[in-house]
Formats: C-alpha cells, structure tokens, sequence
C-alpha cells in the first residue's frame, strides 16, 4: 500500500479560552494516498472547513499532527509552510480568493513562479489549466471583470496547475452551474487518477459521488465513512 500524501492523528482545535472556548474538531484522524479523491460532508457548523485549513498548513491544531508526506506540519514555521503549499498544495478557496490586480493567467501562475518556475514556462502552464478549465478566453481579464463562475474556474485552475500531489477543495463548484460543475468535478478526479491526492469539502451528495470516500463529520468529529461511493459517480 502506498503511504499517504495527507495523514492526521487525532487532531483536536479549540477556538478561544475559558468559559467562551469552542471545539471546533476534536480526535479526527484520516489519511489520503495518492489517487484518492476523498470527500467531506456534514451540516454547517461541523468543523468541513477548518479540517481543510489545518489539512493545508492553513491553520494550527491545539494538540495532535498534521503530515503531507513524511512532512510534520507543526514543526515548520510560517516560511516553510508557504514554501511547502507552494510546491505540493494545491488550494481552492469557496470563494477564489484570486488577487484583484494580477490577470487570470497571472494569479494562475503566480505559485509556480514563487515556487521558481521561470515567467514564460509558468505563464505557458498557467495557460494550459486554464485551457482545461475551459477558461482560455479569461486569461487576460482582471477578476473583477469576471463572473462569479469565471473566478472559480480560474481558481480551479491555479489550484491543479503544476501537478500539486495534494488538492485541497472548499466547495469548488458552489459559484458554477451543474454542467460546469460536473466538468470541473471531472478534472479533480482525472488528477486524482493520475496519482495526485485530494480532499473535497461539499455538501452535495453529487458532487460526493465523485470520491472513492465520504467522510461525514458531526459536531467536529467523524461520524461516518463510507467507502467505493466513488463506483457510482457519472
């Protein structure tokens, strides 16, 4: 068995002190291996999305280990954990969170650059997700002259380009329509089946139907796993 791209060990968050303190995850332990597409459910509130921030070195655990790789998350700082997205995270935020002054193309090539891929083999890259996303025709419109689904396309993009071994999705497709949706949802899985790992926060059993798991958390902790949903996706 292949080891994992992504494992956690009995991750527990608090938010806050005292009286006021919020456990947001408590004991959540997972592994993701290469070419799965694992997804992660739950009602609002249940700890979806601050699993997916500590799963990318995004936030810190109060007690427990984060790995990417051989990688333990905690004993890096702030600079190596950059350094570390950069080269084998891939990030889609819910809400694209590209840089209002960077073009499509060039917030689609600003990690690779960062990373020290040179500006013209970056750009050329940048271009080619874009074109499998469907957005080549985006590549040079600043993201307030995009749509709301034209910014997740672009942010699917910067998120797959560079051949990431780990992909993190906030709801992905919650700005796309369902045909684009689903297209989208398609190239997660093709990166998936090409030996990348990925870990998809949704709340659409759909979407779900895409994972070769579901995980269902509930009040910050596992609930449910549901293994070979993936065998009846589209």
């Amino acid at each position: 068995m292949t080891e994992p791209i992504l494992s956690m060990d009995q991750v527990v968050r608090v938010h806050g002190d005292g009286p006021t303190a919020t456990t947001a995850l408590e004991g959540v332990t997972l592994q993701v291996r290469p070419g799965e597409l694992v997804a992660v459910t739950g009602r609002s509130g249940s700890g979806k999305s601050t699993l997916l921030n500590l799963a990318g070195g995004l936030d810190t655990p109060t007690s427990g280990a984060v790995w990417i790789g051989d990688v333990d998350l905690g004993a890096l700082t702030a600079t190596g954990l950059a350094e570390l997205r950069r080269r084998l995270v891939g990030v889609v935020f819910q809400q694209g969170n590209l840089l209002p002054t960077l073009r499509a193309v060039e917030n689609v090539a600003l990690p690779l650059e960062l990373d020290g891929v040179g500006p013209d083999r970056a750009r050329a890259r940048a271009l080619e997700a874009l074109e499998a996303v469907e957005g080549a025709d985006l590549a040079e419109r600043f993201p307030d002259e995009l749509s709301g689904g034209e910014q997740q396309r672009v942010a699917i993009a910067r998120g797959l380009v560079g051949d990431r071994a780990l992909l993190l999705a906030d709801e992905p497709t919650g700005a796309l329509d369902e045909v684009t949706g689903e297209r989208m949802l398609a190239l997660i899985r093709r990166a998936c089946d090409r030996g990348a790992a990925a870990l998809m926060v949704t709340h659409d059993p759909t979407q779900a139907a895409w994972a070769d798991r579901v995980i269902r958390l509930r009040d910050g902790a596992i609930e449910s796993e549901v293994r070979g949903v993936s065998e009846a996706r589209p």
